[in-house]
């Protein structure tokens, strides 16, 4: 089933932020699309199942920024 998601990532202040959030959320199984809002820190991630949130965590953690739980 279909998911949609969205979490607050905080550290990100440009589009290189973006572009490395994006890169690792995509690697997660199953991710479709990711969108991002910079000012607000909101990340939007569709996939085709739900994700499991430590997952999530990790791949916001590898590319530098925090996840806001």
């Amino acid at each position: 089933m279909p998911s949609r998601t969205t979490y607050t990532v905080t550290g990100m202040t440009c589009q290189h932020c973006v572009a490395s959030v994006t890169e690792e959320l995509s690697e997660l199984d199953g991710v479709t699309k990711v969108a991002i809002d910079l000012t607000t820190g909101a990340v939007t991630v569709d996939s085709s199942a739900q994700l499991d949130p430590s997952a999530v965590k990790a791949a916001v953690t590898e590319a530098g920024y925090a996840l806001v739980s």
